[in-house]
């Protein structure tokens, strides 16, 4: 392979899709730093533009298709373009056949080529069977994200087989990292001043079951617990029948595991759930919501649902629309239904056209910004530790921050109006909520933070 013998080193990055893309991408980052090159926010200044694609639905395609459209008409003319992750592991032919002067693709499990595929002088690739990437050694990551949370990905691939999902086509069976590298990735965050730590995998309950460990997950936050000092650990995601009371009673025993959980469900009508082949029923749903908020009062629940589903009738639909009214669940993420043509689902007959689909969307997402505002009113007069975040990009004379009901990038924030009393980002404050704005609410921080060596972070208000 020739190597280039005087590159230029400025690299602007694009990462899409999930959170754990974004890791990807900051494996990258990290490699690509130590070798000696630089990071620049501005296109026109890159050397080399990388993008790490996300390929999970069609929508998230088109975003990566118009992504690499914008790198090729705003880099200068000698800047190479990269294109790297899930949709290359699935469709580099049509990224080739759009895109002819790609530079270099870069598989979902082939990350640590970064170098490489800079530093190559000529056109190629690195799309190796391995589906996902798992850090496993010493790489270097760089953060992305505000120095006070990351992630931590503790697995990869998926072992459900739902029938709307292509994940484990695209990202290959369970594959869990072993506890102790979790655990060290977990002290260097620590040790790097992280204080939120946000868990990922496809499905965190899965964690160890391919290794046939029992309770995987609940063992590694004991283990996490063990560590001294104030931190946040955050869960993104649990199944309905991953949440086991063993990991309920480890969350209630310990502030540190914020009272908060993202639990996708789909649906709640039987027959659906059984068509999207899914492991959970009606009531098993209801019964999960019912225990977890007995043993955690003020948890925050989270879920995804679906509409259009192939077969979906209107009354099943309105079965959905009902068990959202009567708010069982805080934050909702809602999806139109997708064909995908790996799916299992692209079989079925019953598929509903989008313009049924997107007045079930709507419908739905109607209803949920009326339940979420009435549960947001409920925090009006109440005191919340806040972590403050930045400017509210809205407003210089705003700050905006969360509670640990708010997970980074998908739920609401709090819009701080008077921040008299900060001095500090990245920190917790005490803030009286004073009023809401749909999903977001707003407070203003009533105290400076008490001097101790690091804020206490007790979050249940």
């Amino acid at each position: 392979m020739k190597r280039l013998s005087h590159p230029g080193n400025k690299i602007y990055f694009v990462s899409l899709g999930c959170a754990r893309n974004l890791v990807d991408t900051e494996v990258m980052l990290g490699i690509l730093l130590k070798s000696g090159y630089e990071v620049t926010e501005e296109m026109k200044k890159a050397d080399f533009l990388v993008v790490n694609t996300c390929g999970f639905l069609a929508s998230a395609r088109q975003e990566s298709l118009d992504s690499i459209s914008s790198l090729f008409e705003g880099k200068k003319k000698s800047a190479k373009v990269i294109v790297a992750g899930c949709m290359v592991q699935k469709h580099k032919a049509e990224l080739q056949a759009q895109f002819s002067s790609i530079h270099y693709f870069l598989g979902s499990g082939d990350m640590e080529k970064i170098l490489e595929a800079v530093e190559s002088s000529q056109a190629g690739e690195a799309v190796s069977s391995a589906r996902s990437y798992l850090e496993w050694g010493e790489v270097p990551r760089q953060l992305s994200t505000p120095k006070h949370y990351a992630y931590l990905k503790i697995a990869e691939g998926c072992a459900k087989q739902c029938a709307f999902c292509i994940i484990p086509k695209i990202k290959g069976p369970l594959k869990s990292k072993p506890q102790e590298r979790v655990l060290k990735e977990f002290d260097t965050l620590l040790s790097q001043g992280v204080r939120e730590v946000i868990l990922i995998a496809q499905d965190l309950g899965d964690y160890g079951k391919e290794r046939k460990e029992m309770a995987g997950l609940e063992n590694l936050v004991r283990e996490m617990l063990k560590r001294e000092g104030e931190f946040w650990i955050r869960f993104l995601y649990l199944y309905p029948d991953e949440i086991s009371e063993e990991l309920l009673d480890l969350m209630a025993s310990d502030p540190r595991v914020c009272p908060y959980l993202d639990m996708p469900i789909q649906h709640i009508n039987d027959t659906m759930l059984k068509a999207m082949r899914r492991k959970t029923s009606k009531q098993h749903i209801l019964n999960t919501i019912a225990s977890v908020r007995k043993k955690l009062p003020s948890v925050v629940i989270r879920t995804s649902l679906m509409v259009g589903f192939p077969g979906e009738t209107e009354e099943q639909f309105e079965e959905l629309l009902d068990f959202v009214k009567k708010g069982p669940l805080d934050n909702v993420g809602i999806f139109k239904y997708s064909l995908e043509e790996e799916s299992p689902s692209a079989k079925m007959l019953g598929h509903l056209s989008e313009e049924v689909k997107q007045k079930r969307f709507e419908k739905l997402a109607k209803t949920q910004r009326l339940v979420v505002t009435k549960r947001n009113r409920s925090y009006i007069g109440k005191t919340l530790k806040v972590v403050i975040e930045g400017i509210h990009p809205d407003s210089p004379y705003l700050l905006r921050g969360r509670f640990y009901g708010q997970c980074p990038e998908i739920d609401g924030q709090v819009i701080i109006n008077d921040a008299s009393h900060v001095t500090t980002l990245g920190a917790l404050y005490d803030v009286e909520i004073t009023d809401c704005a749909e999903y977001d609410l707003i407070g203003r921080v009533v105290a400076p933070l008490a001097k101790k060596k690091s804020p206490q972070l007790s979050m249940v208000p």
